[in-house]
């Protein structure tokens, strides 16, 4: 399919779903407010910071103040600043606004059924896991991913993320003390880089890349956090600190891993590194790779 076709493709697949949950009625599911207050609604749940509010549902803080005004006139939500920090809003809702939220619930559930029910089984399964792929790959595109100082709180939380899945993976544990992690200046240009990835604001991952002079860059803190694994990201991390690792002058990249991240050594197979004779001596590694890099285009 070449792109003007891909481009038609979506385009009247963007039309019938909006067509189909009723976007186009200003009346969602025949309540008496749209679609996007009905969603700010749901979001919304057992309360929310707007901050993350605003970065979950992609909106603008104008557009998002006007969907909460509406919904606080209608006394469906409180606004308020949090009890733990005066600097930061939260939204909740009333006992009105939960009970809102119920019947949108039970009248989703039932649209969702509509599209079930007039297909027979295979056609139903067929749907059901076509969608799935849909909203994996659709979410795979909002994944951010950008260069970090390691003493941001997105870094912070995710490196304890990764020091906290190893300590359980790990057959002995995981002591970070004992390992060659790099200190938070080797992951700050020029010793290195760290980068975060985030999804609706949230860090879903992180990979660092340590640079000693003379010696072949090395991938250091590859994480991906579990709700997002499938997506692609970890390879999307490393092929993007492999191209950051090239415009150094590179012509080698190299990491070490641990015999029971199975899915990391496929990854880096699949890849295109190769395994080599251990080039340090991190007490946690199994397993030292290596692979050429393809220099950048000027």
């Amino acid at each position: 399919m070449d792109a003007l076709d891909a481009v038609a493709q979506v385009r009247s697949f963007n039309r019938l779903v909006t067509e189909r949950v009723g976007a186009l009625n200003d009346r969602y599911l025949t309540r008496a407010r749209p679609l996007g207050e009905a969603r700010v609604l749901w979001e919304i749940g057992d309360g929310c910071e707007i901050r993350r509010l605003r970065a979950s549902l992609g909106l603008d803080s104008g557009y998002l103040s006007r969907l909460l005004r509406s919904l606080e006139g209608a006394g469906l939500v409180t606004v308020r600043t949090s009890d733990d920090d005066r600097r930061v809003r939260r939204a909740e809702l009333t006992p009105a606004g939960a009970a809102e939220r119920e019947l949108l619930d039970r009248s989703s559930d039932e649209l969702a059924r509509s599209f079930l029910e007039p297909l027979d089984e295979p056609r139903r399964d067929r749907l059901v896991a076509a969608m799935a792929e849909v909203e994996r790959l659709l979410t795979s595109g909002l994944v951010e991913i950008r260069r970090a100082d390691p003493s941001e709180p997105e870094a912070q939380a995710c490196m304890a993320a990764y020091a906290a899945e190893l300590e359980r993976r790990f057959e002995s544990g995981f002591d970070p003390a004992q390992s060659t992690l790099p200190d938070l200046e080797e992951l700050r240009p020029p010793g290195g880089e760290l980068l975060v990835a985030s999804l609706h604001g949230e860090p879903v991952g992180c990979g660092g890349l340590v640079l000693h002079a003379g010696e072949p860059p090395i991938v250091k803190r590859m994480w991906v956090a579990e709700r997002v694994r499938g997506l692609g990201l970890g390879r999307r991390l490393l092929a993007e600190l492999e191209r950051r690792a090239a415009a150094t002058g590179a012509s080698v990249v190299r990491l070490e891993t641990n015999e029971a991240l199975v899915e990391a050594i496929a990854l880096y197979r699949s890849s295109g590194y190769r395994e080599i004779e251990p080039f340090n001596d991190e007490p946690y590694a199994h397993h030292w790779f290596e692979k050429e890099l393809t220099a950048p285009r000027s």
